[in-house]
């Protein structure tokens, strides 16, 4: 399905299409966390070369910021610091890399026995309902906790709204390639209100280089952050498999056989711990650049290796990253009201594409309890030994799989059709 002799301009064009598209949730992640935009520009580019070469140059993906993390990482960032949530985030990785070993040595059906739709999905629900608060303080103009007021209430909404509004209409009716880059479309018309009402703060994009280097951390591992970060990978991981699954059925190739599950598990493993060693967000595969591949029938991987080296190029220019930090609050939250909201669907959706009986009581318990645990916060432990919100009803969705009677008859046809 690819052409290995694809003129080298035309694979650089579609390579930089292909970042363009994963472009706006790929830096969204970072400036809402904390970290710097510009790291995850590099650990992005870095990871999906790294995938590339465990993969062999097969799949056409592209690895970039995983939301899943958000939660975990401001809650392990406000307790441990920003180190640690590295050192977590490299342990996340190897969850990962460990994961992939599993499926090398008992096949793909490990994983859908291991992490079956009704641990999954209440988990990815309780991870975009726990950040609902966050979306909604930030459109208002304050804090992410709310705990100050960072733009006043009148303005941030004449922003967040409008910011919102694009990103819907451009999600709904955009054309083509258009309607792929929604959240672009959004930051870019919040933005332009912000400037109009005098909210973005210029001053340091004009300090700020046109060279810089990106203001790679590195990880310290402490016991208690790593705890945070390790239980919610589970979520991914399964977020992978969907995403090999539909890039294979977009190209017509089967990569859970070849290059293989373990394979991509791997080598998205390894470009998660590679982010958190350089100080970025864990990396996932998107959805965006996937809907991408199929839109522009383009199904050569060098394309994406295009789009990794331009990732890695635009993390090396300081004013770029500059400009990307003064994004006001209520730009990024006006859009992630859609996005929040989107996570918990995508959830809600795995319960009835896959036909979760809930009336059983054995489904009933485990999403019950996994909501309440995630979405309410509930804690277990003290100092570094603690484990609270998603973190925690990852790990607890997963006890009660393992330990409640029964569910031995659910299979995912879809996986155990691709072995």
């Amino acid at each position: 399905m690819t052409n290995p002799q694809e003129p080298v301009a035309r694979q650089v064009l579609a390579g930089a299409q292909m970042l363009f598209v994963a472009f706006g949730a790929l830096v969204l992640m970072p400036l809402i966390t904390g970290m710097d935009p510009n790291v995850a520009l590099f650990t992005a580019g870095l990871g999906t070369l790294l995938f590339q070469l465990v993969t062999r140059r097969q799949v056409p993906v592209f690895l970039a910021s995983s939301f899943a993390f958000i939660a975990p990482i401001i809650a392990a960032k406000g307790e441990f610091g920003l180190p640690a949530v590295l050192g977590g985030v490299v342990a996340a990785g190897l969850v990962y890399v460990l994961l992939g070993f599993a499926v090398r040595l008992r096949g793909p059906a490990f994983i859908d026995r291991l992490l079956p739709p009704v641990v999954i999905a209440p988990v990815i629900i309780s991870i975009g309902l726990a950040l609902s608060p966050v979306a909604a303080n930030m459109a208002m103009g304050k804090a992410g906790d709310g705990s100050a007021q960072l733009v006043p209430y009148a303005t941030a909404m004449m922003i967040s709204m409008p910011a919102l509004v694009t990103t819907l209409l451009v999600a709904v009716l955009g054309k083509g390639l258009f309607r792929l880059v929604p959240i672009l479309a959004g930051v870019s018309v919040g933005y332009g209100l912000s400037l109009a009402f005098g909210v973005v703060d210029t001053d340091a994009i004009a300090a700020a280089p046109w060279l810089a280097m990106p203001n790679f951390v590195a990880p310290e591992f402490h016991l208690g952050a790593i705890l945070f970060m390790v239980p919610v990978a589970l979520a991914p991981a399964i977020e992978h498999i969907g995403g090999v699954v539909a890039i294979g059925s977009v190209t017509g190739n089967n990569y859970i056989k070849q290059p293989g599950l373990h394979r991509t598990l791997l080598g998205d493993g390894l470009a998660t711990s590679a982010a958190g060693l350089f100080g970025g967000p864990p990396n996932t595969t998107y959805a965006e650049v996937t809907g991408a591949v199929m839109l522009t029938k383009n199904y050569n991987p060098k394309i994406m290796t295009w789009a990794a080296i331009f990732a890695i190029v635009l993390a090396f220019i300081g004013k770029f990253g500059a400009g990307l930090l003064s994004i006001p609050v209520p730009v990024m939250g006006g859009i992630l009201c859609l996005l929040f909201g989107s996570i918990a669907v995508v959830g809600l959706s795995t319960l009835i594409r896959h036909q979760v009986d809930l009336s059983e009581a054995r489904n009933l318990i485990i999403v019950s309890v996994t909501l309440v645990f995630g979405i309410g916060g509930m804690a277990f432990g003290q100092g570094e030994f603690s484990l609270s919100g998603i973190s925690l009803c990852a790990l607890v969705a997963l006890l009660l799989n393992v330990l409640l009677p029964g569910g031995e008859g659910w299979r995912n046809k879809q996986l155990n059709d691709s072995v």
